[in-house]
């Protein structure tokens, strides 16, 4: 058997050949309900940073406590935050990041 790294040099292992002809296995992305509770937590994040940064703000502060529950709460059903203003509705990726992490929180114990 020759040497794969020196081609003028014979093997003392003997392995087997690699055949570079296989198929090519097509790669899926892991569900993100399939990956681990704080890379899903951090995603649902990231988007609701990218258009609400002082509601991701308030949420991260309130992480872990039983007020985050009620402000998200507050946020999806009343469509209002703690400054009185009214939204007209969230757009549906941000709508479906708050459900998520309503979903992933839990309340830390003291």
């Amino acid at each position: 058997m020759k040497n794969p790294f020196n081609p003028t040099q014979s093997s003392s292992f003997d392995f087997p050949e690699i055949s570079y002809a296989q198929e090519h296995l097509q790669t899926q992305p892991v569900p993100l309900k399939e990956r681990p509770r704080q890379v899903r937590i951090e995603h649902e994040m990231a988007i609701l940073r990218a258009h609400h940064e002082r509601i991701a703000r308030k949420i991260e502060v309130f992480w872990g406590h039983p007020e985050c529950m009620g402000y998200i709460k507050q946020l999806i059903l009343d469509g209002a935050d703690d400054t009185g203003r009214t939204r007209f509705g969230f757009k549906s990726e941000v709508l479906s990041a708050l459900i998520n992490l309503s979903n992933l929180h839990q309340i830390a114990d003291r």
